[in-house]
């Protein structure tokens, strides 16, 4: 076991990274992009075990490469957020962290798994740190692409692309590391479309692949405005559902740890410094809870897409293996009932949903009924 087994297909990225921890090519600034689920964070993480590891291999059994993997390592800092956006206060705060010491040997290590999220004076004190960076400074940062960061920041930093893991590479994962049958592993991976984190869902959790099985059902019954307006609402609920299922839990638990932190008892007496904390905390869970209802939506509309997908493969005469091999009939039908031309225009719709729901901030459910009947099949009834 080593700090790279997690990921999955990016054979070449790992040995480009390898030889970098062994300082062949090491820079002080790193761009990890790739497709969503491609392992963007999972790769810096790994790279920055890698160069505090005690072996500079990355060799998975030390204390250095533990302690980066579970995230408690004293000179590797890793910023996420589950907000829309990375303020300036919280770059701040990361860069003033930058120009110290670090505590052991190696490096100070810089994590930003979501840099399409920094906010524009974000970027700008970032920059000035990655254009003048202190001797024993690492910056890893992440993003879907290249476009998605801020062309002088990203001009000082060294590249690196992960692609879209191989169906059969994800299916020997979960297989490795869930345990599961390679039957169960092989729909799980192709349905995830090379989605690490998705497969992984996929693979043990049945309500997940229920909710799946809705969306990608819908297609072939989108015959009529009023099913086309049903289905817009029952993806639009399976959102909030899942959404609900994936933060309820940590709701709880960080309102928890905020009345411990004040001493808050049921029905005792609050200090006054509680009732702002209290809302600053629902303002931001509230805000989180967009997000991922968002974001659970977008990955519908991928899962919807990928019927299409298969779709087109059967009007062109070549199915071959299908993304949703298990609907093979479903397909077929929609594939009967369209031409290549307008499974295209269908695609073009579900994209242009996305775009209006992620870019332009249009309601999920209105985004959704437009969408809908743009993809209802041609010849249904008119109501």
């Amino acid at each position: 076991m080593s700090v790279w087994d997690d990921l999955v297909g990016q054979r070449p990225v790992i040995a480009g990274l390898m030889r970098a921890a062994g300082g062949d090519g090491m820079t002080h600034a790193w761009l990890f992009t790739g497709p969503p689920g491609s392992g963007r964070s999972n790769a810096a993480i790994a790279f920055a075990a890698a160069l505090q590891c005690e072996t500079g291999t990355g060799c998975g059994h030390c204390k250095s490469c533990h302690t980066v993997m579970s995230g408690s390592h004293a000179d590797v800092r890793v910023v996420r957020t589950e907000k829309l956006s990375i303020g300036v206060d919280e770059v701040r705060d990361l860069v003033r962290r930058a120009g110290l010491a670090p505590a052991g040997d190696r490096w100070q290590i810089m994590i930003v798994e979501d840099s399409d999220r920094l906010t524009e004076q974000a970027c700008n004190a970032l920059l000035k740190a990655i254009e003048e960076p202190t001797a024993r400074t690492v910056w890893l940062l992440c993003a879907p692409t290249v476009e998605d960061v801020l062309p002088t920041i990203r001009s000082r930093c060294r590249l690196v692309t992960l692609t879209t893991p191989p169906a059969d590479d994800v299916a020997a994962f979960l297989v490795r590391t869930l345990e599961v049958g390679p039957e169960l592993a092989a729909a799980a991976a192709r349905a995830s479309q090379g989605h690490i984190g998705r497969a992984r869902a996929l693979a043990r959790d049945e309500q997940t692949r229920l909710r799946r099985r809705q969306v990608v059902q819908l297609p072939a019954r989108l015959t009529s405005v009023g099913s086309c307006m049903q289905a817009a609402t029952n993806v639009s609920e399976i959102a909030k559902e899942e959404a609900e299922a994936i933060t309820s839990d940590l709701d709880a638990r960080e309102k928890q740890d905020l009345d411990a932190a004040y001493g808050v008892v049921e029905r005792g007496r609050r200090p006054r410094e509680y009732a702002p904390a209290l809302g600053a905390l629902e303002k931001d869970q509230k805000t989180r809870a967009k997000r991922r209802v968002l974001d659970v939506a977008d990955r519908c509309l991928m899962d919807l897409t990928s019927v299409y997908r298969d779709a087109i493969a059967f009007s062109v005469g070549a199915p071959g293996a299908l993304v949703n091999e298990e609907m093979r009939a479903e397909v077929a039908e929609v594939a009967r009932r369209t031409t290549p031309e307008e499974l295209l225009r269908m695609i073009d719709a579900i994209f242009a949903a996305r775009e209006q729901m992620l870019e332009f901030n249009v309601p999920p459910l209105l985004a959704l009924e437009s969408m809908m009947l743009a993809l209802r099949l041609p010849g249904g009834a008119g109501r």
